[in-house]
């Protein structure tokens, strides 16, 4: 009988898509599954994730691991996406929904919070994370404590969902750095600890202890010893392949849904006009800052390409097959020169592009329509991206996701940056395979 084969399972939880793949020793994929699951309502009717079919679902995958026949399961670790929190009641069970944060947050209770601790662009630059709603993980805890004091009273402890996930497994509660540094509204990274009106508001006493995403808890299930990481943000994962891999410095623009330019060598924190561009830090999983611009153009591109696609009456993937044409391009510069509709300033995070004013009775062709998208998109993207890279020397720009394998994004991404070298670097699974780097010793 063949040896089995020695292997670290990671679970890549996405907001849609929920992955699990087996590495080996040389870190190659050797066993990959993708599942979703339908999602359910809150307690006020707006859709969240079934925390319970995720949560057995992992546990199933981990026993059958576990019994395979063809690999020896040595560690177990876990990303996930940001923003969320699990909240358990002192039993260890969730007491309350896996809320969504693209909920609308209640405009008067934002309003207070800022009030009461400072101002809004005092407070955004002490934590580095502009004002998103439920996107800053911090403002979620404030609004249970304010607007849900029956559910908030059960809550004994709130910790981020990649750390519930391995709580899981080792029945120990942490709370990982990267989940912090990425636009919560928690951390103080002047003062490296959590902002003062955390403690102001007895938060941080739900809480759980700090731990590093290097960090590994050695357990033993049915007598096979199985190392468990602690979990980590999943753009936060993203970057660690490339650090593995390549000399700095370089930067990396990591495409989906949004799209995040991160520079690993940047520790510089951004200021309150580059806050309000989407610009921001994360902490690295060693506990760096990481300068970070954060872009919604991955959905931008997703409404748009619909809305080319419905007035030309064409496939809503016909832009898989457009190819980029200079001429094309050209033409419609000059056009939009001429115009005067390229004149637009930069605002970012979830500003879309121009596109969204164009009429589109004015393109010939999807082709023309989507390389004038691709045009606008760059444009903002080119922004996004150089407030990460100023005052920092870079000559590589990595660009990872669904754009990297954009014939078009990526010719005017290199018209945008001369002076760089812009890679499609598709490492393959780069946020799962830096959960497993994450855990290497």
């Amino acid at each position: 009988m063949a040896a089995k084969r020695p292997v670290v399972a990671v679970f890549d939880i996405g907001k849609t898509n929920k992955k699990v793949f087996l590495f080996d020793e040389d870190y190659r994929i050797v066993w990959e599954e993708t599942r979703s699951f339908d999602e359910i309502t809150d307690d006020e009717g707006f859709p969240c994730e079934n925390l319970e079919l995720l949560s057995n679902w992992i546990r199933d995958s981990f026993i059958r691991f576990l019994h395979s026949d063809e690999f020896d399961l040595r560690a177990v670790n876990f990303s996930a996406y940001g923003a969320s929190f699990v909240h358990l009641d002192k039993n260890g069970n969730p007491a309350a929904p896996l809320y969504n944060y693209l909920k609308t947050y209640p405009p008067d209770l934002q309003e207070q919070f800022f009030f009461r601790y400072g101002g809004e662009e005092r407070l955004c630059v002490e934590t580095s994370s502009p004002a998103m709603g439920f996107l800053n993980a911090g403002l979620q805890l404030y609004w249970l404590k304010h607007r849900k004091q029956t559910i908030f009273k059960n809550i004994r402890r709130s910790v981020p969902l990649p750390q519930y996930l391995s709580y899981l497994f080792t029945g120990r509660l942490y709370t990982e750095i990267t989940y912090l540094g990425s636009h919560s509204l928690l951390w103080d990274f002047r003062l490296n600890d959590y902002h003062r009106w955390v403690r102001t508001e007895r938060l941080h006493t739900r809480l759980a202890p700090f731990q590093s995403g290097e960090q590994v808890i050695r357990g033993v299930w049915e007598g096979k010893r199985v190392a468990i990481g602690a979990g980590l943000h999943d753009s936060s994962a993203a970057v660690i392949p490339y650090l593995f891999s390549f000399p700095g410095p370089f930067a990396i623009i990591s495409t989906g849904t949004w799209c995040i330019s991160l520079h690993p060598f940047n520790r510089e924190l951004p200021d309150a006009t580059e806050l309000k561009k989407g610009c921001l830090a994360y902490l690295s999983y060693k506990g760096d800052p990481v300068k970070t611009a954060m872009l919604f153009a991955g959905n931008d591109h997703a409404v748009q390409v619909k809305r080319i696609a419905d007035h030309f009456a064409v496939p809503t993937d016909f832009y898989r097959t457009t190819g980029y044409d200079p001429l094309l391009i050209d033409q419609l510069e000059t056009m939009g020169r001429t115009s005067g509709a390229d004149e637009r300033p930069f605002k970012g995070g979830t500003d879309p592009s121009a596109f969204c004013a164009r009429d589109l009775s004015s393109f010939r062709s999807p082709a023309a329509a989507y390389h004038r998208l691709l045009l606008d998109i760059v444009a903002q993207q080119a922004a996004s991206t150089r407030q990460v890279l100023e005052n920092a020397a870079v000559k590589q720009v990595f660009v990872d996701g669904g754009f990297c394998r954009n014939q078009v994004y990526m010719h005017l991404l290199a018209r945008a940056f001369p002076e760089q070298e812009i890679f499609a670097a598709s490492m393959a699974q780069a946020t799962a395979l830096g959960a497993a780097l994450a855990i290497h010793d």
